[in-house]
């Protein structure tokens, strides 16, 4: 469904964004909780080394924020302007909802910025 080698792919399978053959996390599913943040040292296909620095992560706070209130907002915009909840129920589910998905917001955030700095490179052998 999503073609190898774009940035889209990369980021919603959490594959390595230079080669996209195998998952960046030691555990694939984000709500292992004590396993979030645990990734590979390097990618054993391409040999990319993921912390491109020391606290390399730190930045995809910044994505992590948006990606927050851009969820908050589809959040408002369902429960107060089509549901049709008042002002205490939409806040409920906002933070209901933005507790439920926050595994998959930090997965997809550190997603997000390591693709910002790395791109694909097809191996020869493929």
């Amino acid at each position: 469904m999503l073609k190898k080698g774009t940035k889209l792919n990369s980021i919603l399978t959490g594959t390595c964004p230079r080669c996209q053959n195998e998952s960046m996390y030691l555990e694939k599913n984000p709500y292992k909780v004590s396993a979030i943040f645990k990734m590979h040292e390097r990618c054993g296909s391409c040999g990319l080394i993921y912390k491109i620095e020391p606290s390399f992560f730190f930045g995809a706070m910044y994505v992590s924020y948006a990606l927050g209130v851009a969820v908050a907002t589809a959040f408002f915009i369902l429960s107060y302007l089509i549901a049709g909840f008042n002002l205490l129920e939409t806040f409920l589910v906002i933070i209901v909802g933005l507790f439920l998905i926050l595994p998959l917001l930090m997965r997809y955030s550190r997603n997000i910025w390591i693709n910002f700095f790395v791109d694909y490179k097809a191996s020869d052998s493929q």
